[in-house]
C-alpha cells in the first residue's frame, strides 16, 4: 500500500498512482472505441476501414461501398453518398460519420454536423500520395494508427513497383473513358476526373484531356481524338460492344481494331488501397507486350474483354 505526507508523495507512489491512472485512461479510450458506431460515406473510405479490421463497428454504409461484397449485404444502407437523407443516417445511431469528399448534398452535410455527432470528410486526391494519406486519416480517426499504417506502406510499395513498369512502355496509348453513351449523348471522363487518373497511372494518354470534368463529347470531337482504345466500366446485363460500331467511333483506330475495354467501376475508380491494382490490371491489359509479373492481389477481378 502506499502512503504519503499531507504535501508529499513519494516517487514509489507517484509511479504506482500514475501507472493505475494511465490505466484507466488506456481502458476508457478502449472501452470507447469498442462502443463505436461509425458510418461509412464512400466506396474507398469503406474499403480501408475493411482493410483496417474496423468492420464489426461499422453501423451503416452508403451504396458506393460495394468493396468488399459483405458491405451492402450485412450493413445498413443510408443511401447515395451526394444524397444522403439526415434522418436516415441519425437513426443508426452513430458516434462517428467518416466521409468522402463530395459527399452531398451540402444542406444534409450542415444539419449532420450540427447534430453534435462527430463528424470528419476525407479528402478525395487521386493522386498515390493521395491515396495513402486517405489511409492514414481514417486510420487515425478509428484509432488503428499501427494498422493505417502498415497499410500506407504496402500501398506505396505498390504504387512504386507500378512506376518501374511504367517506365517501360515505348509508346503510351491514348484511351477515351467513356461513362455512358445513349440517347445520341457520349459522356467522356476529361482531365481532373478520376478516369483522367488511373488512366494516367497505367501508363497511357487521355484522349479527352481537351475536355475537364465528365463531360459530353461530341461526335466530331470523338474522330479527332483518334482514341486507341475505349475504356468503360462494366455493367451487368448490358452490352458496350455496340458502341465501337457507331459512326464516330467506327471511325477511330479504337473502333477499326475493335479495341475496347470494359472494368468493374468501383475497382477502376475507387482509388482506395486496391488503387495501384486496378492501375496494374489496367496496364497489363493495354500493353500485354510488357508481359507483367502477377500482381501480389487482384481480388478476383474480371477485366471484362477486349474485342
Amino acid at each position: 500500500m502506499c502512503v504519503a505526507n499531507k504535501r508529499q508523495l513519494t516517487h514509489a507512489c507517484a509511479v504506482v498512482w500514475l501507472g493505475a491512472l494511465f490505466g484507466l485512461v488506456v481502458s476508457n479510450t478502449a472501452n470507447a472505441q469498442a462502443n463505436e458506431r461509425t458510418v461509412s460515406i464512400g466506396g474507398a473510405v469503406t474499403e480501408i476501414l475493411y482493410a483496417l479490421g474496423y468492420d464489426s463497428r461499422i453501423a451503416a454504409i452508403d451504396t458506393t461501398s460495394l468493396y468488399p461484397s459483405e458491405a451492402l449485404k450485412t450493413k445498413p444502407n443510408v443511401g447515395y453518398m451526394r444524397a444522403l437523407s439526415v434522418e436516415g443516417v441519425l437513426s443508426v445511431n452513430p458516434s462517428l460519420i467518416v466521409a468522402s469528399e463530395g459527399a452531398g448534398p451540402p444542406a444534409a452535410l450542415t444539419a449532420l454536423q450540427e447534430s453534435g455527432i462527430r463528424m470528419v470528410t476525407v479528402p478525395d486526391d487521386k493522386s498515390p500520395a493521395g491515396v495513402q494519406r486517405k489511409i492514414l486519416i481514417v486510420g487515425e480517426l478509428v484509432g488503428q494508427r499501427d494498422a493505417a499504417r502498415k497499410l500506407a506502406d504496402d500501398v506505396d510499395a505498390r504504387f512504386v513497383s507500378l512506376a518501374a513498369q511504367r517506365a517501360r512502355i515505348e509508346k503510351p496509348k491514348s484511351i477515351l473513358f467513356v461513362l455512358s453513351a445513349s440517347g445520341g449523348k457520349t459522356l467522356v471522363g476529361g482531365r481532373g476526373t478520376s478516369a483522367d487518373a488511373i488512366i494516367a497511372l497505367a501508363g497511357a494518354t487521355n484522349a479527352a484531356a481537351s475536355i475537364e470534368g465528365f463531360k459530353p463529347m461530341s461526335d466530331e470531337a470523338i474522330v479527332g481524338a483518334a482514341p486507341d482504345v475505349v475504356l468503360m466500366m462494366r455493367r451487368e446485363n448490358a452490352s458496350a460492344g455496340d458502341i465501337l460500331a457507331t459512326a464516330a467511333f467506327a471511325a477511330t483506330p479504337a473502333g477499326k481494331a475493335h479495341a475496347l475495354l470494359q472494368m468493374d467501376g468501383n475497382y477502376l475508380l475507387g482509388f482506395g488501397p486496391r488503387a495501384p491494382d486496378a492501375a496494374r490490371d489496367l496496364m497489363a491489359a493495354l500493353y500485354p507486350e510488357l508481359k507483367l509479373p502477377s500482381p501480389p492481389r487482384t481480388d478476383g477481378v474480371d477485366l471484362g474483354h477486349k474485342q
